[in-house]
């Protein structure tokens, strides 16, 4: 069977990307974001960009977790955008076989798929009263990271149903990370 330098490339740079994505958000700086603080319901969280009631330290705690969500929302659009755009290049290329333009289509639509999921999920934790959320689609299942302040004895289970009802993928293949 005659593989295609291209479809090496393309698949070895969708690997590649897949794996530093993966590997950035595994080896972050998130270790300091732990806080043995608790959330209260009905708590006002801020006036005037101060926490209310909060010691400066929870202030800082809750700037380094939303920091650290834009920039993983970020990262993970990046590299989402990345996919996409080589996708779009094999496509565009008249040189290119069938076989690649296929997969390359395959894939702007799996990924066009788990953005709209990540994007949902995220928005129904919101609704659920988690603060923020980060959710991750691989082929292998799903990550969601929450803050550690958010989590209650039952939010494994609601974060599972969530991602589960959205995606189909089994409560085995859903990682629940705290920061």
């Amino acid at each position: 069977m005659k593989i295609n330098k291209r479809n090496i490339i393309v698949a070895s740079l969708i690997v590649a990307l897949s794996a530093a994505v993966y590997l950035n958000w595994q080896f972050g700086d998130s270790n300091s974001l732990l806080t043995s603080s608790t959330k209260e319901l009905g708590e006002a969280e801020y006036v005037n960009n101060e926490i209310s009631g909060a010691t400066p330290s929870e202030a800082t705690l809750s700037s380094k977790q939303s920091n650290y969500f834009s920039q993983a929302r970020t990262s993970r659009e990046e590299s989402q955008d990345k996919v996409v755009n080589i996708a779009k290049e094999v496509l565009e290329k008249s040189d290119s076989s069938e076989k690649a333009k296929e997969s390359a289509e395959i894939q702007a639509e799996k990924i066009e798929t788990y953005i709209t999921y990540q994007t949902n999920i995220e928005n129904l934790l919101k609704a659920k009263g988690f603060s923020d959320a980060l959710c991750c689609i691989t082929e292998e299942g799903c990550t969601v990271v929450v803050p550690k302040n958010d989590m209650q004895d039952d939010s494994p289970m609601i974060i599972k149903d969530v991602v589960f009802g959205q995606t189909g993928i089994d409560f085995d293949n859903i990682t629940i990370t705290e920061i």
